[in-house]
């Protein structure tokens, strides 16, 4: 079959309607997206499962007729079960794990039409800001090779940033859509908590703070996804308001004039890189000239505390899982299977009192109510994605005295001494200094994107942020849609 030369010029939406119109098959879309995996895949670890047995039994078959009828995509290897593919969550104790039944996003995304031939590469459990697991190695960079796409939805952005697939799925429990997004020069939208659905297996994600959505290059493929995936399903712990009319149409909409805060100051007291600033300043002239009211202001917020509750809700839940996994695996769970730093949270979580962790988790309710009273003010809050250009491959990793201390504290499970040395605090800071802007939508539940509007000498992306009030996606796509418009990102692609 011949390979479709212009692939490259069309996102999911542009190949779906030459799928209908038959100016291309389906057939030869995937073979297009598997001949671009087959050749940077080697270069980039972006992928880690292949369907291609699975997607060649569809096409054979009457395709489901949606938006993105026809169009490959990939699945991030983290809660979207897909029945009879792995899913091994970046972990060795799912190397070898199974599902028997999609998860209502994996449903929903197939009503879509779209091919699913693959899922990509993410850290352990989805816990880092890089996607380095041992199990698979590292995902690197289209942008360099030799530095991070990020995390934790590090594959699915790399895999769209080197053009293998015009859309993969993701997941964002603390900036894991908006990170990767920001660093490869992508579109990313978290959606408001409870706007897309975590059935069947879940209720709520991580407090709450998960929500699933893609990664994308241009802003309608990631609206009209939202539209395909959005509302609740069985049993959805949150209902929000839905909305008045498709994403898709609001993306094209003129958002009128907004009334827009920024601050590029770290939330934690850390230092932002300068091309970080210059991204949200630029962005910020943008904005005027685009006719938006923009001033400096921030909202009230205590930083640090909000940090130090996302680090207990991390360490609680990672306790919670290990006692969770045998029954996955119908088997004892041997801690060889994981790696270090999951040990040392788990031991973590199980040193907080359920006294402390509900009190942690107040901190969130208390930053929502603060955002709320912001946002009668202004439309958006705008920030750094980052606050630093990408990481070198294994630059994040535990140094050798930290391993040492790491291992001695797992074995001797010394969790309540470590959390009283006031060792944990310094941990909270460390682990943020790089990405600390990100995790405030998540406590609150607001929906953010990440907007690709800057590049540094080096030739590295660097995305900016904007908050928006809870359940308004709609204002947040009509935002992306103009900025789109007046600084096109598209063209903007890594020389691989």
């Amino acid at each position: 079959m011949a390979v479709f030369e212009e692939y490259l010029s069309y996102d999911a939406i542009g190949l779906a309607e030459l799928v209908k119109r038959k100016e291309i098959s389906a057939s030869e879309l995937c073979n297009t997206a598997i001949q671009r995996i087959e050749s940077y895949n080697p270069l980039l670890n972006a992928v880690v499962t292949f369907m291609y047995s699975q997607v060649s039994e569809q096409i054979e078959g009457p395709l489901e007729q949606g938006t993105f009828t026809g169009v490959p995509m990939l699945l991030k290897d983290l809660l979207a079960a897909y029945a009879g593919a792995p899913m091994t969550s970046g972990s060795r104790v799912f190397e070898f794990y199974i599902p028997d039944h999609d998860s209502e996003l994996v449903t929903r995304i197939k009503k879509t039409g779209s091919l699913i031939i693959g899922k990509t590469n993410c850290p352990e459990f989805g816990l880092m800001g890089v996607t380095e697991p041992d199990l698979h190695g590292p995902a690197r960079n289209p942008w360099n090779p030799e530095y991070t796409p990020g995390g934790s939805s590090g594959g699915s952005a790399a895999a769209v940033a080197a053009g293998m697939v015009p859309v993969a799925s993701a997941g964002d429990g603390g900036g894991s859509i908006r990170i990767p997004a920001a660093y490869c020069g992508l579109f990313g939208l978290k959606p408001s908590r409870g706007r897309v659905p975590t059935g069947p297996d879940y209720g709520e994600i991580w407090q709450g703070a998960v929500s699933e959505h893609v990664i994308t290059r241009t802003v309608r493929d990631s609206a009209a996804m939202l539209d395909a995936i959005q509302g609740p399903d069985l049993g959805a712990p949150y209902l929000i308001t839905d909305p008045k009319r498709p994403y898709l149409e609001e993306a094209g909409k003129d958002p009128g004039k907004l009334r827009i805060a920024f601050c590029t100051e770290s939330p934690i007291k850390t230092a932002v890189d300068k091309e970080c600033v210059k991204a949200v300043e630029n962005t910020a002239k943008l904005l005027e000239s685009l006719g938006h009211y923009v001033e400096e202001a921030k909202p009230g917020l205590d930083g640090i505390a909000l940090a130090k509750s996302y680090t207990m809700m991390y360490c609680g839940e990672m306790a919670a899982d290990l006692k969770a996994i045998p029954g996955l695996i119908g088997r004892r769970l041997n801690s060889s299977e994981l790696e270090l730093e999951t040990m040392i949270l788990a031991v973590l979580g199980n040193a907080y009192t359920a006294g402390e962790f509900v009190s942690a988790m107040r901190e969130w309710g208390k930053a929502s109510r603060i955002m709320g009273t912001f946002h009668e003010t202004y439309d958006m809050y705008l920030t750094p994605t980052t606050a630093s250009l990408p990481a070198r491959i294994g630059e994040l990793k535990p140094k050798v005295h930290e391993e040492l201390i790491m291992k001695l504290v797992n074995s001797l499970k010394l969790g309540k001494l470590m959390k009283s040395s006031g060792l944990i605090d310094q941990l909270t800071i460390d682990s943020l200094r790089r990405t600390p802007f990100t995790q405030l939508a998540n406590f609150t539940g607001q929906p953010a994107m990440s907007v690709p509007l800057h590049w540094s000498p080096e030739g590295f992306p660097c995305g900016v942020q904007f908050i928006g009030r809870l359940g308004d996606e709609a204002t947040l796509f009509r935002l992306a849609g103009q900025l789109e418009k007046a600084l096109p990102w598209f063209d903007m692609r890594p020389k691989l």
